[in-house]
């Protein structure tokens, strides 16, 4: 009777360590939001512009959407608004610790994050360029406490796409700020790209915005066309670009989707919001335990061409007709 009774209570402190165990590990394995603590994530954008704002909405409504709600999850985004002092110091504040996440939008607000050293997880969205920038190591493995994704421009298909749209270009322009690294590393590549192409190529160079007017203008008397660089300081005053190329009769090639919107002739591009999204699927797997070191920085490939109709009408340019699925036509 008295061993029947003591298997009993064996049986039954090893169920419960057992029960015990398992909400253990159930609880390891899910993101802090879900063990009662409200998760805090900040965003941090150097500059506000068209492709950076739906990049940060992409990432946000990406999380809200797969259960992320306020009551779990705040948001905190701060704009430098263009501002190398102020990008450090939020940098400096996001990486105090009171983070569970950080996310950089493009090259420079990542790369002045990833310089705090901090133990808070970063992903970046779209870096073109994560190695040479510094960023990461390597794309497999990043290092850094951080993670996230590229969008490499696609030089060869928008120059490819020019041929089709203007032909009988001989000389492009290009104009860009040096001191943004994406931006240098994707005028290199397009340079290279133009030279075997039989182009000639003339350069601008600018160090704000305040100089892009004057710098435009200079170009365009002596060039075919305008290639435009993933450069914020240039994206920042594309209104000014467009307006004097349309001016000129001359097109403008930009490296994103908001370029167009804002009167560039065209472009190859991935959709801001969907790299955004794309971005926040690798922050869940961090917010749910995985180091970003886990986690490999991916490529997000640009396949769809955008043209601007208003701008095609403007300096004389014919849409093909029989123009792609993937084509999308804004005005």
């Amino acid at each position: 009777m008295k061993k029947s009774l003591l298997k009993k209570i064996t049986a039954v402190i090893l169920t419960a360590f057992m029960v015990t165990s398992l909400a253990a590990c159930s609880a390891s394995t899910t993101d802090k939001g879900t063990t009662g603590k409200k998760l805090k994530v900040g965003i941090i954008q150097m500059i506000e512009n068209g492709a950076f704002d739906d990049m940060r909405d992409g990432f946000i409504q990406e999380l809200r959407d797969k259960g992320y709600s306020e009551d779990q999850l705040e948001i905190v985004v701060k704009n430098a608004q263009g501002d190398t002092s102020n990008l450090n110091t939020i940098a400096q504040e996001m990486s105090d610790g009171s983070y569970d996440l950080v996310a950089t939008i493009a090259t420079p607000a990542s790369q002045t994050f990833v310089n705090m050293k901090s133990q808070t997880p970063q992903v970046f969205i779209a870096v073109s360029d994560p190695v040479k920038a510094g960023i990461v190591s390597t794309m497999e493995k990043p290092d850094h406490n951080a993670t996230g994704t590229s969008n490499p421009i696609p030089v060869q298909k928008i120059i490819d796409l020019s041929k089709t749209l203007t032909p009988g270009i001989k000389t492009f322009g290009i104009i860009y700020n040096t001191s943004e690294v994406n931006s240098v590393s994707t005028v290199n590549k397009a340079k290279e790209y133009m030279a075997a192409q039989g182009y000639t190529v003339q350069e601008a160079v600018v160090t704000n915005s305040s100089e892009v007017q004057q710098a435009i203008e200079g170009l365009l008397s002596g060039v075919d066309a305008i290639f435009i660089p993933n450069d914020s300081v240039i994206q920042n005053a594309m209104p000014t670009v467009a307006e004097a190329a349309k001016t000129a009769k001359k097109p403008v090639y930009g490296s994103s989707a908001v370029m167009v919107n804002s009167g560039a002739l065209a472009t190859v591009a991935i959709g801001d919001k969907a790299i955004g999204a794309a971005t926040a699927d690798m922050a869940i797997e961090i917010l749910k335990g995985k180091s970003p070191a886990d986690i490999p920085a991916v490529n997000v490939e640009a396949t769809s061409t955008v043209i601007n109709q208003t701008t095609a009408d403007a300096i004389g340019v014919t849409i093909p007709a029989e123009s792609s699925q993937s084509t999308t036509i804004v005005k």
